[in-house]
């Protein structure tokens, strides 16, 4: 990066400074991965110059020979990998993917379902706060007490409301979808199941995970967390959704081109066929595996350190710790202090809100990438552990108009405690046996 540091210091310095961090500490958010030296330098190439309207031999601007070849390269990966006859490798990320789905096969007023957000689902599922909500007829589906998706409530308000599509996936579900049950019920409505497997299509490929393949309509996809590539999305329609609609895939196209966005990033495009390639390695499929046996092996250490998860377990990469109500920013900020980061996050029925959530999430895709294993995600239970135990004397307090006061105190009882500086430097010392990447 000599030209970068040359002509803007500054920007350098904190790309510099943001490379040490995630060097030296432990990155527990299970929506983010390390991207491969090879992903990154595809995004940082000429591509990034060049405008391509449109799809592959059908562009509106001219020079688009090389670009039309990765686009190409990138879309029958994804077939491939996936078990799918179509894709569109534009969506600029998750997000966009999920409302051209929306456009694609909805009108507005529509009824749609989606899993409720406290209880792990995805904003773009219909939540309150969502635009999706402002043109769509949401309905939410929850868990059930033991975490796990209420299928009898599912299938009690597809009967009832009718959906025209019924969204599965999430952000913060620690099991293993039922794919297949709710197809049935799908089915049953007439509605489109669409399977947002974001968080875990890494998963999906090395087998550590089922497939919504067979059973979904359409598939969306963001193409980082587990898949471990480049911020982006992706849109598949099945075998079964061409069945259903043989022009599925015309109107997703068209729902991306013109009706949503632009160009597509083409340095973002070279990337994911890049981390598609990747995903094609024998080895992903073994990393894949040890995802889910670090998850397990880390929520079982927590368990036995008295952590309340929800669920009681994970089935895939990661995990919800219940800290009592409104405390999750309590557990976030003192990790980070130790060099672990998570986030707070809300947990099925919470007692508080989204601005002080009850719970925290965390996974093991990106320590994973490192090379940790059972033995390192057992050091860094007990870290987490020892460090909830110290803060175990800060409650969230009655009146939310105090918790300026009480998380002002708090910063400072991290700021002076000993026993997290000796926990940094455990973690620092971990870090540095496992390099981010080798120089």
């Amino acid at each position: 990066m000599k030209n970068l540091k040359k002509q803007d210091p500054k920007i350098y310095n904190a790309i510099k400074a943001e490379e040490k961090r995630q060097e030296e500490g432990l990155e527990l958010i299970p929506s983010e991965i390390a991207a491969s030296p090879a992903v990154i330098e595809a995004l940082g190439t000429v591509l990034t110059n060049k405008y391509s309207e449109g799809y592959p031999y059908k562009r509106y601007y001219g020079g688009q020979a090389n670009v039309d070849i990765i686009e190409t390269i990138a879309i029958e990966r994804a077939k491939k990998l996936f078990g799918v006859p179509f894709a569109n490798v534009q969506p600029y990320s998750g997000s966009p993917a999920n409302l051209a789905v929306y456009v694609a096969v909805c009108q507005p007023g529509d009824t749609v379902m989606g899993q409720n957000l406290p209880d792990g689902g995805h904003l773009t599922h219909g939540w309150k706060a969502s635009a999706t909500s402002m043109f769509y007829n949401t309905i939410a589906y929850h868990v059930k007490p033991d975490g796990y998706l209420d299928l009898e409530e599912i299938e009690k308000l597809a009967i009832k409301h009718k959906p025209k599509l019924i969204w599965v996936g999430a952000t913060a579900y620690v099991r293993e979808f039922p794919f297949e049950k709710l197809s049935k019920i799908a089915d049953k409505v007439g509605a489109y199941l669409v399977a947002d497997i974001a968080h875990i299509a890494g998963l999906i490929i090395a087998g550590a995970h089922k497939s919504p393949a067979k059973f979904a309509h359409i598939i969306t996809t963001t193409t980082h967390k587990t898949l471990r590539g480049p911020r982006g999305g992706m849109i598949l329609v099945t075998a079964k959704g061409l069945k259903k609609d043989p022009e599925l895939g015309n109107k997703i196209n068209q729902a991306i081109f013109p009706r949503l966005q632009g160009g597509p990033h083409d340095h973002q495009t070279a990337a994911i066929a890049v981390t598609l390639g990747e995903a094609m390695k024998p080895s992903f499929k073994k990393w894949g595996h040890q995802v889910v046996k670090n998850a397990k092996a880390m929520a079982n250490e927590l368990m036995k350190r008295g952590l309340k998860l929800v669920s009681n377990g994970t089935d895939n990469h990661l995990m919800l710790i219940n800290c009592g109500k409104g405390r999750g920013v309590f557990l976030q900020e003192a990790l980070d202090a130790v060099g672990i980061t998570l986030n707070k996050n809300t947990i099925p029925s919470d007692p508080s809100s989204p601005f002080y959530p009850s719970g925290v999430r965390l996974g093991t895709p990106f320590i994973t990438v490192r090379g940790m294993k059972e033995k390192e995600m057992k050091k860094i239970a007990n870290w987490i552990a020892d460090v909830m135990e110290e803060i175990k004397d800060f409650q969230f307090p009655e009146k939310k108009e105090d918790f300026k006061i009480v998380i002002k105190k708090f910063r400072v009882f991290i700021e002076k405690n000993k026993k997290f500086k000796k926990i940094h430097q455990e973690v620092k010392v971990l870090c540095k046996k496992f390099p981010l990447y080798n120089k």
